[in-house]
């Protein structure tokens, strides 16, 4: 048992490490993928990222399957949809420390499934204002993001 627990946590620090220096934070989940948009997007909002925008990309991209042919999508995606978000406090500060790093607002995460598999995909802000006078808030930001799309996963799994 104790090497079981041993490998687990061995594996699991190997993943942070591997993601912690990625622009792209990534998180999944089995189960049904209406279910898990709600509770991710409810969990953006009880973390005072309020959702703006919700595309279907998905059902976008669907218009052009006759179009593109074999090309339209290659990866066999059952779901595309994003969530576009915003917290005022944070855009605030951001434009407070670096005008440059708006660019930042409003943020998006985007839900992929294949085969039951739904994937939480995050540009994270603190990878791209590092060296900013706005890094610091951002790194926060990444941190609060990455906090609400894990409890809506953790929603999903009880």
């Amino acid at each position: 048992m104790h090497k079981f627990l041993f490998a687990f946590i061995v594996a699991l620090f190997f993943n942070f490490e591997i993601y912690a220096d990625s622009p792209v934070y990534t998180a999944s989940v089995q189960g049904d993928f209406d279910t898990i948009y709600q509770n991710v997007h409810d969990s953006l909002e009880n973390n005072r990222l309020f959702v703006v925008f919700q595309p279907d990309i998905g059902s976008n991209l669907a218009n052009f399957t006759e179009r593109w042919g074999d090309n339209y999508n290659r990866n066999k995606l059952d779901h595309i949809k994003s969530m576009v978000f915003c917290n005022a406090w944070y855009a605030n500060e951001i434009s407070n420390k670096d005008v440059r790093m708006t660019a930042l607002c409003p943020l998006h995460i985007t839900l992929i499934q294949r085969n039951g598999q739904t994937s939480i995909n995050f540009v994270r802000p603190d990878s791209i204002a590092i060296g900013s006078d706005a890094e610091p808030v951002a790194r926060e930001l990444t941190t609060l993001v990455i906090k609400a799309i894990d409890e809506g996963i953790e929603a999903v799994q009880k």
